[in-house]
């Protein structure tokens, strides 16, 4: 039963990271390149669209997973697989989890609250693109090193 857990936080961690890493690489560049109205209103559409159950399941389940191994670590702590599968909870939790809410959530807020066609969007636009796709290479590599701790202490046990 743990290494099934163990395996499913991973599996969940690199999925994030997947989705996190196709943003990083290419979705936001494209929508860059985009006119200024365009991009915003496509962006404003994504941050609707992700609202869904299927990957606020999988983005926040994860959360919870990893929080449950962390327990299980903490009692197993000493071993090199418990620290591995901390080290990786702490990585989802705060650089994950915890980043999406600080610092990606509120840029897609200010963006949701502008009129993509508005002189104002389009100068938050060039902003929104740097800040929120700085702060997206933060937790696609948390999410995926995340990823690697949990698979490293299931090959260590």
């Amino acid at each position: 039963m743990l290494t099934l857990l163990i395996l499913t936080a991973a599996l969940g961690a690199a999925t994030i990271g997947g989705v996190f890493f196709a943003f990083s690489t290419f979705v936001m560049r494209a929508l860059g390149q985009l006119p200024p109205t365009q991009g915003v209103a496509a962006m404003q559409r994504i941050n609707v669209v992700v609202l869904n159950p299927l990957f606020l399941g999988t983005f926040a389940g994860t959360a919870v997973l990893q929080g449950l191994v962390a327990l299980l670590a903490l009692a197993g702590w000493g071993s090199r697989p418990s620290t591995l599968l901390l080290i990786g909870a702490g990585l989802y939790i705060a650089g994950c989890f915890g980043v999406t809410i600080a610092c990606n959530v509120p840029r897609n807020e200010h963006l949701n609250a502008l009129t993509a066609e508005s002189p104002a969007a389009h100068e938050y636009w060039r902003i929104y693109l740097r800040e929120w796709t700085r702060w997206n290479h933060v937790r696609t590599a948390a999410a995926l090193a995340a990823a690697a701790c949990g698979l490293a202490a299931l090959v260590g046990r």
